[in-house]
């Protein structure tokens, strides 16, 4: 009994995600936390994680309680602070690295370094509110579970606990969010185990460089066009070959819900830039086809052709 039962509670173990409580972009707005990012010419605001944990010990109050709750529910945790201090040691040798032929420095925002990072699977977006009646108190709350690589809402959970006479705000929390948390815990564990039967959704976007190499999705190579070698490589090696070709041209190839493996062969959580450095080597031994991966998150990766 006990040779059946410990693989069994170890598989059960394997499909637990990994999450990381974050404050939503409303709550972050609302209290100042923002930062101005700016790529391309266009300015857009983002969390300010760092200094709304530097600067609200409610905000580390909040994520310090839902990390007990889902710990006690056996969900691993990815600590934001921690992951915060971690991706400053990167930074500071990021800014070491330039491109050797132009000079350029590494192009991405700090939302997709911290994901990259964490390599959560489900960030935990957190909202909340103190309600006063008279010597009562309550807390109202919002709790979403974002995947981190498709930023579609998987989980969901809000309500209003019952006012009590406690001021300390993890304990009205708690008594909020208790009643729900079951049906919490049964929706995000439903959609990982829709990614470990069904593969991880990522897009990948395929580029040509246009520097007169005369390649294109139309080139030959053994009797076959670009195009189909590429389209039969996503089909041996996507999860079910499911995945969808929603454009495509001469110049480029645009893939969307492709679904990969979630974890390697040795076991490390993949993400989209790890099942596109497949193809990319693929294209090399295959046909020669020298290629440059840009990384665009957890989710979404460009691999262009030509040079690197």
């Amino acid at each position: 009994m006990l040779l059946l039962v410990c693989p069994m509670l170890a598989h059960a173990q394997a499909k637990r995600p990994t999450l990381m409580v974050v404050p939503t972009n409303s709550w972050c707005a609302e209290h100042g936390f923002l930062l101005k990012n700016t790529q391309q010419g266009a300015t857009t605001q983002i969390p300010d994680y760092e200094s709304a944990l530097n600067n609200s010990i409610e905000l580390v109050s909040v994520i310090t309680k839902i990390g007990e709750l889902m710990s006690d529910r056996g969900f691993p945790l990815k600590d934001l602070s921690q992951t915060i201090k971690t991706l400053r040691q990167d930074e500071a040798e990021d800014e070491m690295l330039t491109s050797r032929s132009s000079g350029a420095i590494l192009a991405e925002t700090s939302i997709d370094r911290l994901l990259k990072r964490a390599k959560a699977d489900i960030l935990l977006e957190m909202a909340w509110k103190v309600n006063k009646t008279g010597p009562r108190n309550s807390v109202t709350y919002l709790l979403r579970g974002i995947d981190a690589y498709t930023n579609k809402q998987v989980a969901a959970s809000q309500g209003t606990g019952q006012p009590s006479i406690s001021t300390e705000l993890p304990v009205l929390l708690q008594e909020a969010v208790l009643d729900n948390m079951d049906n919490f815990i049964i929706q995000l564990q439903n959609h990982f185990e829709d990614l470990v039967a069904n593969g991880r959704e990522v897009s990948i976007g395929i580029r040509i460089f246009d520097n007169g190499s005369d390649l294109s999705f139309e080139s030959e190579f053994n009797d076959k066009e670009l195009t189909d070698i590429i389209e039969e490589w996503m089909t041996q090696n996507t999860v079910a070959h499911r995945f969808n070709l929603t454009d495509a041209t001469e110049t480029m190839m645009n893939f969307e819900q492709v679904r990969i493996p979630l974890y390697k062969e040795n076991g490390k959580a993949t993400d989209a830039r790890n099942f596109v450095n497949e193809l990319r080597k693929y294209l090399k031994t295959s046909f020669d086809i020298t290629s440059k991966i840009v990384t665009k998150g957890l989710g979404r990766a460009d691999l262009i052709l030509g040079e690197k």
